[in-house]
């Protein structure tokens, strides 16, 4: 783990969503080792692990986030365990499919929708509560510059739907100490997930198909090249902190250059 600021985040209390793998648990062990006290959300068992590695300060909480209960319960829990609620990454989503728009079933449309969306929705209504009970706070939610690209028209779609969710919460908000504001992630190398979000092996078709959309990805980035968790995280946390105190509002893009659908 590379960049940590001791102390950075001592006293806060953060929730981070889809926290047991890739970008949410890099996001999670940061914020620890910067002094939070961190609720680590996941619906798979993995989080354990993770908490485990966070140490002390730290809770680990199974729920669906792609349900308001879900989000509920998780925002509930940093209150009742910590007595408050400062930060929330709406980490929760990514692409599941990828194939031309008009390859999709009806059904895999819903399912990007579900899963890349609604959690940001229901995660930013359920904290809002306790972070107006807290005096403020900072909302980071995890976007992506394909809003812009190839493949995944369903997921870009509902990235587009938290971007505009960061612009519009951010502005109502404002003026009751809470920042809102929005990474929009590029390519990111990252281990092999542990639990694939498609849930099956992808035939020779669409093997060709996903490899259209990391050339694309690749191509757009000026750096041609995907980033690390590393530099994903250090944005993610930018925005989180004290440090940008008079952002909100703004979707961030760290794709080496591509601005994604801004």
């Amino acid at each position: 783990m590379s960049g940590v600021w001791q102390g950075r985040f001592a006293a806060k209390v953060a929730v981070v969503t889809g926290a047991a793998q890739g970008i949410g648990r890099a996001v999670a062990l940061r914020l620890a080792a910067e002094g939070a006290r961190v609720v680590l959300a996941d619906r798979s068992e993995l989080v354990h692990e993770v908490c485990a590695e966070a140490g002390e300060g730290a809770v680990a909480v199974i729920a669906d986030l792609e349900t308001y209960d879900g989000a509920a319960k998780v925002m509930a829990a940093a209150a009742e365990r910590f007595g408050r609620l400062d930060i929330v990454i709406n980490n929760v989503g990514g692409t599941i499919w990828a194939m031309p728009y008009g390859e999709y079933t009806p059904e895999q449309i819903s399912k990007e929708i579900s899963r890349s969306l609604f959690p940001t929705l229901w995660g930013c209504h359920a904290a809002l509560p306790h972070l107006l009970a807290s005096g403020g706070g900072a909302i980071v939610n995890v976007s992506s510059i394909a809003t812009k690209g190839l493949m995944r028209v369903p997921y870009g779609a509902a990235k587009g739907g938290v971007n505009a969710l960061t612009r519009n919460l951010a502005w109502e908000y404002a003026e009751q100490g809470i920042r809102v504001n929005a990474v929009a992630t590029g390519g990111t190398e990252a281990p092999e997930r542990r639990i694939p979000r498609g849930g099956e092996d992808r035939s020779a078709q669409e093997k060709i198909w996903y490899q259209t959309l990391i050339d694309q990805t690749v191509q757009a980035s000026f750096m041609r090249r995907y980033g690390t968790l590393d530099e994903q995280v250090g944005a993610i946390l930018f925005l989180a902190s004290d440090e940008a105190s008079y952002i909100t509002g703004s979707v961030l893009p760290v794709g080496g250059g591509d601005q994604g659908g801004q």
